[in-house]
């Protein structure tokens, strides 16, 4: 009788595993560089430490599309060719058609739209389609967040554009096509500053929406989240698929020590 029962358990949990999104082993591939252009070397600093995902802020002006956070503060320098697409193109050049060297590697491009949705992306499409080594890429996924248009516009977009979805909101199976991930503001669901351990109640709507996530097939992120060791750990614990940083070397070393660790 045992042995049919861990038949039948391990049968159960191999079935559904395609629907579990949670990895197993956190790497650099489960790190997000977040407002990476605020970095000392936006682009490089993240790409170095091999992470999985990165963020620039765009704002569509004359000169073009933009990157930065505030709009009164924009450097027209910085534009998303100078700062992301233009270095993406070498790596891709220099590895022989992939992202990173390993040819496993991935890397998703979370780009946060500031200004009017439908005319920044219509910008980027047209910008994007300059730079077929990228949009072609199976090692590459550019995904909006930030400005949308309604989702039930999300399939009228190039298949080299995908979105983030809202954790908390219900989508349809077309407008789920087009949805890379889903994200959500962790501060609007608990005070935790990192410290000690995440209260109860907190841990419990987490995990519900990290649950619902994983049933759709899509990997979470949580943003507004403290940033510091105690908080990774705790979003390792409860299954969170990209862990938020602005500290990109700091994560990196921490998630290289646990893997030895687990090794």
């Amino acid at each position: 009788m045992k042995l049919i029962t861990v038949f039948l358990l391990f049968f159960t949990l191999a079935f559904f595993a395609p629907a579990i999104a949670q990895p197993l082993v956190y790497t650099v591939a489960n790190a997000h560089s977040h407002n990476d252009y605020n970095q000392h070397t936006p682009y490089f600093q993240a790409y170095n430490e091999r992470f999985g995902s990165m963020e620039a802020d765009i704002h569509l002006r004359k000169e073009g599309l933009i990157v930065g956070h505030d709009s009164d503060k924009l450097v027209l320098q910085n534009t998303l060719q100078a700062l992301y697409l233009d270095p993406l193109s070498k790596s891709i050049a220099a590895n022989g058609g992939t992202v990173y060297k390993d040819k496993g590697r991935k890397l998703q491009l979370l780009i946060d739209i500031k200004t009017a949705p439908v005319s920044t992306i219509n910008a980027l499409v047209i910008l994007l389609q300059k730079y077929p080594a990228i949009i072609q890429n199976k090692t590459i996924r550019i995904v909006i967040t930030g400005n949308r248009p309604d989702a039930s516009l999300y399939k009228n977009y190039p298949v080299f554009i995908w979105f983030d979805g809202n954790a908390n909101k219900i989508y349809s199976k077309k407008e789920l096509a087009k949805i890379a991930m889903l994200s959500e503001d962790f501060g609007a669901h608990t005070h935790w500053n990192g410290t000690g351990q995440l209260p109860d109640s907190a841990r419990e709507i987490l995990s519900e929406m990290i649950s619902r996530s994983h049933a759709a097939n899509k990997p979470i992120r949580f943003w507004g989240c403290p940033d510091f060791e105690q908080t990774w750990i705790t979003m390792e614990q409860l299954g969170v698929d990209y862990l938020n940083t602005d500290h990109i070397e700091l994560l990196g070393d921490f998630l290289r020590r646990h893997n030895d660790i687990l090794r």
